[in-house]
């Protein structure tokens, strides 16, 4: 069997979309499951949509996501360029192949006369909207003379009636289109430069791409491709057509309905790991009801056999829970490195925490986060002394005889010589049992004078992280900036 080889193959139109990273990381999993390659190639032959800076972003964004290519435009490879705009002359060659054999043709028809032909099909409700092959009917002496008195032209490929051209695909199965229903594609614009269907053929295979795995939008065109591999007398690739991602309305998920680039969800602190792991289920399943994949086990589980046919929804939530279920997962070390970036973004960006007190806030907030960021948003506490104090818990803990608790607490505290956890929670309890009162009556009050909220971390947690000096201080500040207020009553 020939070496598997894989291509992505996007148009640098703006940012990577979540359906072209899905079509990307199947690409990238089918090539790896079969020791084959994977391809990076750009397809920037429509000029009017290409935006400046585009190629960088996808190929950054491929990198972060860990999708990795052995061949690209920056990449070393046999085959290249590996971006079309650098391809033309290999093009136009190969549609003059077609032009000389009657597979394809020049058209000389104006913008005008191709509207006026749209507007009299749709008046005479056809079954479908296509080119009338006028320009087919023109001699070589006309098309001769139209080219050497320089009137612009596109060649268009010649399909042929009352055909039916039928093909495999690895997900669809068998699938068959009627030649009556098909346009003459143009092949080359008049700018000289290829559309999509001529340059994509010509490359798969020069390129030798064994397997086609893209959008299902593409595959309407898939008759136009077969037929221009025929003409050319190559071996045709094999092709799988993913299903389309949905909103959950059931619509299909564009780029005009909220964030759906890839960049927008990692501005937002989703996981790249997450986000991979998200997207390989849009459409795909190993036979179970498994959801946490890493990448290598993605890799090791995946097949072209089990992605379904129908439309995959795209649940917010669900990437959401991924993001932190990876998190969960995540060693203390890769987090630390992930909370520093974000406090460079942040407020606290000057502020110079140690390592071994991050590790300690990030230990104590990990199983509490959905994003790395919310470490600093849910306990800023860990980063500045509070200077206010949540008024609910105020009226809710704080008692007249609160600050005689905690100065006993303060107290304890200071007897204690570099206190673990435990040290924290004896201190406590004996306390308690000193006042003859639940430890609850401690511990709300407590909270509130370390971080000035009545949710966060483990108490004792609390305590150690921010440690005896800080927590002494914090507490201290409470009981002389917190005013007992009267219960209401009715």
């Amino acid at each position: 069997m020939n070496e598997i080889r894989t291509r992505f193959a996007p148009s640098p139109t703006g940012y990577l979309h979540v359906g072209g990273l899905r079509t990307a990381l199947y690409n990238f999993l089918f090539a790896r499951k079969n020791n084959g390659k994977f391809i990076l190639r750009i397809e920037d032959t429509d000029r009017s949509r290409y935006v400046e800076g585009a190629v960088e972003n996808l190929i950054q964004t491929l990198k972060w996501c860990d999708l990795f290519y052995d061949e690209g435009p920056d990449v070393d490879g046999p085959y290249g360029p590996y971006i079309q705009s650098q391809r033309l002359e290999i093009y136009r060659e190969h549609v003059e192949k077609l032009v000389q054999k009657g597979y394809a043709y020049y058209c000389f028809c104006s913008p005008e006369r191709l509207a006026a032909l749209r507007e009299e099909q749709l008046k005479l409700k056809v079954p479908q909207i296509k080119y009338d092959k006028h320009c087919l009917k023109l001699s070589p002496q006309e098309v001769q003379k139209k080219l050497e008195s320089g009137e612009k032209y596109v060649i268009r490929l010649n399909i042929p009636e009352n055909q039916t051209v039928k093909f495999y695909d690895i997900i669809r199965g068998e699938i068959e289109f009627d030649t009556n229903f098909i346009d003459d594609q143009v092949l080359l614009k008049s700018d000289g430069y290829p559309t999509y269907h001529l340059a994509n053929v010509v490359d798969d295979h020069l390129m030798k791409i064994t397997h086609v795995i893209r959008g299902e939008e593409w595959l309407s065109s898939t008759p136009k491709h077969i037929l221009l591999y025929e003409y050319f007398g190559w071996e045709k690739p094999q092709f799988a057509h993913l299903p389309l991602l949905l909103n959950p309305d059931r619509s299909k998920l564009s780029k005009r309905q909220g964030d759906v680039a890839v960049e927008e969800y990692r501005a937002k602190g989703y996981l790249k790991e997450a986000l991979i792991n998200f997207v390989a289920l849009l459409g795909w399943n190993a036979g179970d009801d498994r959801e946490f994949y890493y990448l290598n086990e993605l890799i090791e589980k995946f097949s072209l056999e089990g992605v379904n046919k129908s439309g995959a929804v795209f649940d917010l939530n669900k990437l959401l829970w991924l993001n932190g279920e990876h998190i969960r997962k995540k060693s203390v070390e890769d987090l630390l490195s992930l909370l520093k970036d974000e406090i460079k973004k942040s407020k606290y960006a000057s502020q110079n925490f140690s390592d071994e007190y991050l590790k300690l806030v990030i230990s104590a907030m990990q199983e509490r986060i959905d994003f790395v960021h919310e470490i600093i948003t849910k306990s800023y506490y860990f980063f500045e002394r509070p200077i206010s104090y949540e008024e609910k818990a105020i009226q809710k803990n704080w008692k007249q005889e609160t600050p005689e608790h905690l100065n006993l607490l303060v107290d304890a505290l200071e007897k204690l010589d570099n206190p673990s956890k435990e040290d924290y929670e004896k201190a406590l309890n004996s306390v308690a049992e000193k006042l003859q009162i639940s430890k609850g009556k401690i511990i709300h009050p407590l909270r509130l004078a370390l971080s000035g909220t009545s949710a966060g971390p483990g108490i004792f947690d609390l305590l150690y992280t921010l440690g005896k000096e800080e927590s002494i201080i914090r507490i201290k500040n409470a009981i002389q900036n917190i005013t007992y207020k009267e219960p209401k009553t009715s």
